[in-house]
């Protein structure tokens, strides 16, 4: 068997890690066994579905700058420690490097560096991570990415294996009963127009505008709702503004959530007006419901698929963002179940030997 170590921040249930599951749930592990080198102290979501499908879960220390030195003893004393890594796989995009670094210094032959983004994050390691991404190369001698953008913005001039952000579609199909049973325990009506969005609350995802254009919606149409699903560091000023527009009877905050397939029968119309993407994994499960989406251009159009789609650049102004919303709040719902969909990259069931076979051909290189 071999054992890949997946290098994260964490494991609770967000769009790079809930992929790694729908690989892990579906690959052969009397082959393959995926150990994860987590970047926090507390335990996660996916946690004790790893560890009972065989998996690992070590703890390295935060990846702030005062905590370099004792990052690379951890990471020195963690690989004297667990020789069996052959292939680290590293998914937290520019600061790849560091663990990549430490795993080259102790002579890890396979060091995979992954992107899953398309820019970086304007947080106060901004400078470093920039840094940090020219200097991948030094350290990885193997590129991967959810698609073409993400792969040239890591790695330009790189040769990477293209590997899908995959789903398990049967979850997501659209569901009439329970489109119904969570309208209504959600306190929705069939005059409700719900605007739906899923995704960490952070810089990235661009809430600020999602809240302008859900604010100038609601006053065309009194019974828009706008649902937010997800945590992270933007919440407490996303609620501020939530509140100055005097929204909060129409804006739903429901955090971390389990549900999200059923979440999305609810929804007439998924927005997302990212400032960068790889290739949301939302993007896909939306499209497998049958969902109409409206993205901001900084999406990838590679992650269309279906004619679910519809692209809006930030500088058309709200105008645009609120006609094409509102006219999609009749679109018909239809069961997304054929074989031009189910033939898809995005489907699990096809997309998990590609990660399979490419790990088993790395370690053959090995021998």
């Amino acid at each position: 068997m071999i054992r890949i170590l997946e290098v994260v921040n964490d494991m609770h249930r967000a769009g790079l890690e809930t992929m790694l599951m729908n690989y892990y749930r579906n690959i052969d592990r009397d082959q393959i066994q995926f150990d994860f080198l987590t970047h926090r102290p507390y335990d996660s979501d996916y946690d004790q579905e790893i560890r009972s499908l065989g998996g690992k879960i070590y703890h390295a220390p935060r990846l702030y700058p005062q905590n370099y030195p004792a990052y690379f003893k951890y990471m020195k004393r963690f690989f004297e420690d667990h020789p069996e890594y052959k292939i680290i796989h590293s998914h937290i995009d520019a600061m790849s490097y560091l663990p990549l670094k430490a795993a080259k210094k102790a002579g890890v032959p396979i060091r995979i560096a992954h992107s899953h983004n398309t820019s970086i994050d304007k947080d106060f390691k901004f400078p470093l991570k920039v840094y940090f991404k020219h200097q991948i190369p030094k350290v990885a001698n193997y590129y991967a990415a959810c698609g073409q953008a993400a792969g040239e913005f890591l790695f330009p001039g790189k040769n990477f294996k293209f590997i899908p952000n995959a789903i398990e579609p049967d979850k997501f199909l659209f569901n009439e009963r329970t489109r119904k049973e969570y309208r209504t325990k959600m306190g929705f009506t069939d005059k409700n127009l719900v605007i739906g969005h899923v995704g960490r609350l952070s810089y990235q995802k661009n809430h600020k505008f999602l809240i302008k254009i859900f604010d100038e919606v609601h006053k065309k149409e009194p019974n828009a709702r706008l649902v937010l699903v997800g945590v992270g560091e933007k919440e407490k000023a996303i609620r501020k503004q939530v509140r100055e527009l005097h929204l909060n009877k129409y804006v739903q905050f429901l955090g971390d959530r389990s549900d999200v397939a059923n979440l999305y029968q609810a929804f007439d119309v998924f927005v997302m007006p990212s400032l960068f993407e790889g290739i949301p994994v939302v993007g896909i499960e939306t499209q497998f419901s049958g969902l109409p989406c409206v993205f901001s251009n900084n999406v990838p159009s590679e992650v269309q698929f279906t004619s679910m789609c519809n692209f809006l650049s930030l500088k058309d102004g709200l105008d645009a963002w609120i006609n094409k919303i509102i006219s999609l709040k009749n679109a018909s719902r239809k069961v997304m179940k054929n074989s031009e969909l189910y033939n898809s990259v995005y489907n699990i069931q096809y997309a998990y030997s590609i990660l399979q076979n490419y790990y088993m051909n790395l370690y053959r290189k090995l021998k």
